[in-house]
């Protein structure tokens, strides 16, 4: 199981990318399932109807995260990656308006979202807490065709079929007989990760870029450049834009106003020592504003947690000595190599883990990544991670209203100065640490297995139940 660096960070919208790219994703999927015409029932007709009902966190804050609204312009055809926001506004209106979708080479077929759409708060489905079940019918109500897909987080969407192989199969390391002949470092623990670099010679960098041309080639550094410039395009245009974010909480944009703040202070004496974490704050937050207004974020590895690795590239980039744009690069790799260590070994899904899984991810990879770009060995870029990710360990995802507003701007603001400040204490040592990195990825995922259910992305407990009266 090879994850890019393109798995973990993909283009695509706000704000959620379990609950908005995941769902559009599935649609796509369902709508190719029906062209093919492979899986449906002999005894039925040709598609009429689609039904889709939405389970577990994708019930409880699937209209806070804009699931329902995913899962329409998935059904009209349109992706995460290439849709126009305001086309897709329109676009949605129609939908309501004429109860219909006319998905191409399917023809017109009924669905009204109204009633064809279902949020089930029930029980969740077995395999996953963000599950969803597409049906269609034909002319006579007889179901001709369905599939459950299971959005896992950071926009990655699995069959029922492909979770329960990946969950019966799931091996301990990537490393198996195909791979290894086909990626010169399938590493899939951070010990192998490190002995594979001690034997090489190489940096992570170096190793995660090999991986990377075997599926790339020479276009690997363009479309590297293509995901930075999508990551400061996003920290560009939320330090740009103010007003209220949309949902409900009334959150205002607050990047914009502090951003002018710092940039008066700057060549000032009177400003503390402290002020670059406002920087860093400010950068986290514009994106995550971005995010949360439905905007064109970059999945780091998810939106959630979309503005931490951006801030740290900002950061690196704006007020590091020494910086550079393959310092950049091989920031964005190492924190790739990392978010597949842990995406594969627990997980980066809310719905799953908890924030550990959002917010403690992107700390620890962004970490690594500036760690990497400083100079750090291989044995401080994991100390680097494991410090980031250690002091995430339990943190829940409780958002507000089922918005990515409250807590979640701010903590995106939080784990980008963790990660800075274990890339720092990592830099100070000599990469031999107490925790293994691959240790504390498991006491993420055993916590998360016990963490009561309230406090996964279901805005049934904590922050999401405790605030003001509005």
């Amino acid at each position: 199981m090879f994850l890019s660096v393109f798995d973990i960070f993909k283009i695509g919208i706000g704000p959620s990318s379990s609950h908005t790219m995941g769902p559009m994703t599935a649609a796509a999927r369902f709508l190719d399932a029906l062209r093919s015409g492979t899986q449906g029932y002999p005894e039925a007709g040709e598609p009429a109807s689609v039904t889709v009902s939405l389970h577990g966190s994708l019930a409880f804050t699937g209209k806070g995260h804009a699931t329902d609204r995913a899962v329409i312009l998935g059904l009209i055809g349109l992706l995460p990656d290439t849709l126009d926001p305001d086309e897709a506004e329109r676009l949605e209106s129609e939908v309501h308006a004429r109860c219909t979708i006319a998905p191409q080479g399917l023809g017109t077929l009924q669905f009204n979202p109204a009633t064809d759409l279902i949020f089930d708060y029930g029980p969740p489905l077995e395999l996953h807490a963000n599950g969803m079940i597409f049906r269609a019918f034909d002319a006579a109500g007889t179901l001709c065709h369905e599939e459950t897909y299971y959005s896992i987080g950071g926009g990655f969407v699995l069959s029922h079929a492909e979770l329960l192989s990946d969950r019966e199969g799931r091996p301990n390391s990537l490393r198996d007989e195909k791979e290894a002949k086909q990626f010169p470092f399938p590493f899939g623990t951070a010990k192998e990760m490190l002995e594979m670099g001690a034997a090489s010679g190489k940096s992570i960098a170096e190793m995660k870029r090999a991986n990377e041309q075997v599926i790339h080639g020479e276009d690997l550094e363009a479309k590297l450049k293509l995901v930075l410039e999508a990551m400061d395009g996003c920290v560009e245009r939320g330090l740009r834009c103010d007003g209220i974010l949309p949902g409900g909480l009334k959150v205002r944009r607050r990047a914009k106003a502090i951003f002018a703040q710092l940039t008066d202070e700057r060549g000032h004496n009177f400003g503390q020592p402290h002020v670059v974490n406002d920087w860093l704050s400010v950068y986290a937050m514009a994106v995550n504003e971005e995010n949360a207004a439905g905007g064109r974020v970059v999945t780091s590895p998810t939106n959630g947690a979309a503005g931490v690795v951006p801030a740290v590239l900002r950061y690196y980039r704006d007020h590091c000595r020494g910086a550079n744009s393959a310092g950049e690069r091989d920031l964005l790799l190492v924190a790739a190599a990392v978010g597949g260590l842990i995406k594969h070994n627990a997980s980066i899904s809310g719905a799953e883990v908890g924030c550990q899984g959002e917010v403690g991810s992107a700390s620890a990879m962004a970490a690594a990544g500036l760690c990497a770009a400083l100079g750090g060995s291989n044995e401080q870029i994991e100390n680097a991670a494991e410090i980031a990710l250690e002091h995430h360990l339990g943190m829940t995802c409780d958002p507000a209203a089922g918005l990515v507003q409250v807590p979640c701007i701010e903590r995106n603001a939080l784990g980008a100065i963790k990660a800075v400040s274990a890339a720092s204490l990592a830099l100070r040592g000599d990469g031999q640490h107490f925790m293994p990195l691959d240790n504390c990825i498991e006491v993420m995922r055993q916590t998360g297995h016990d963490m009561n259910l309230k406090y996964k992305e279901t805005s049934t407990g904590g922050i999401a139940v405790n605030i003001p009266e509005c």
